[in-house]
């Protein structure tokens, strides 16, 4: 079912908190890395424009001469953090790595409804040899999920890479709500790291299962490593300048303005250039942090408000309004 379209008003980019103090040609180099993907009309003249840019005035001339600022939907905007995992693992099995992720099961169809996260837990799958890798914590299994990609060291030295494949069809839960539903927790005392010490240390690995969506994956070997993960757009995407988020108002590869408010502000152009299960919304953005566990301990931690504009073609821009 499409979205409800959402209530649109174009800006002028004197009205951006920040703007001018952005760097926009990190901004263009990330939407270039999608933009030939792009199929409306428009959008080849702006690409081949792009390409020939080199110089953070000239990128900031691009988009304030190519594009406007169109606020979709009604703020504050809810901004969250994601990032790529760094686990240890195994090829098969053992006493400490006893853990699995899944590849994408052959019968599985796309919006098909599959086996809960509990049955799949409860080894509905096992034995058909469909493990990827083996980790050594439930809790990091259910988070790899979560942020859809990773990076797994093994015993041996060799470090793969794996991407979302596809998922069982079912609505994706909040686990931290469910907390905050139960009246364990408030909303402020939610965050991933919250959410892994209790899991481990008080409700055990039963919570996570109120999420009955699960992720499936599959092995990526064709990125370098100093390379972000793949995203939606099946391009590799760029710490701090790549947001998910919910495809149904936010089109893909479009340049996304972001002010997320909170304890550390970002006043930051970026690009949809991803999507992800609890993205839902016009005013709804995940943030890419990057690689590793310290971009995990600040995607981890942000639950913000603040105000997200798309940067438009023109004529599109204008044709969103309500007379257009």
């Amino acid at each position: 079912m499409a979205a409800t379209p959402a209530p649109a008003q174009v800006l002028s980019f004197s009205e951006l908190d920040g703007w001018k103090a952005d760097d926009q040609l990190a901004a263009l180099a990330s939407f270039r890395a999608t933009c030939d993907l792009l199929d409306a009309p428009e959008w080849g003249p702006l690409c081949k424009l792009a390409a020939d840019i080199r110089t953070a005035p000239q990128a900031r001339d691009f988009f304030e001469l190519m594009f406007r600022p169109v606020i979709v939907g009604d703020p504050p905007a809810l901004f969250t953090g994601y990032y790529e995992p760094e686990l240890d693992g195994s090829p098969v099995r053992t006493p400490r790595f006893a853990y699995p992720i899944y590849r994408r099961p052959p019968e599985l169809r796309d919006g098909q409804t599959y086996l809960t996260r509990a049955q799949i837990e409860g080894g509905a799958l096992r034995g058909r040899g469909l493990e990827l890798a083996w980790l050594d914590d439930p809790v990091e299994v259910y988070f790899l999920q979560v942020q859809g990609s990773g990076r797994i060291r093994m015993a041996d030295g060799r470090t793969i890479r794996v991407g979302y494949a596809g998922r069982n069809g079912h609505e994706y839960r909040s686990v931290g709500k469910a907390m905050v539903d139960r009246g364990t927790h408030t909303l402020d005392q939610v965050s991933a790291q919250e959410i892994r010490s209790y899991v481990r240390n008080v409700s055990g690995s039963s919570l996570l299962n109120l999420n009955p969506s699960y992720v499936f994956f599959r092995k990526i070997d064709t990125l370098d490593d100093d390379m972000g993960p793949i995203g939606a757009m099946t391009r590799s995407i760029t710490a701090m300048r790549s947001v998910a988020i919910d495809s149904d108002y936010t089109p893909l590869g479009v340049p996304v303005w972001i002010e997320k408010d909170g304890r550390d502000p970002i006043r930051s152009l970026m690009v949809a250039q991803d999507t992800g299960g609890a993205i839902k919304g016009a005013q709804r953005a995940d943030i890419f942090y990057g690689t590793g566990d310290a971009a995990g301990d600040r995607a981890g931690t942000i639950r913000d408000g603040g105000r997200m504009v798309l940067l438009l073609p023109i004529d599109r821009a204008y044709a969103m309004m309500p007379d257009g």
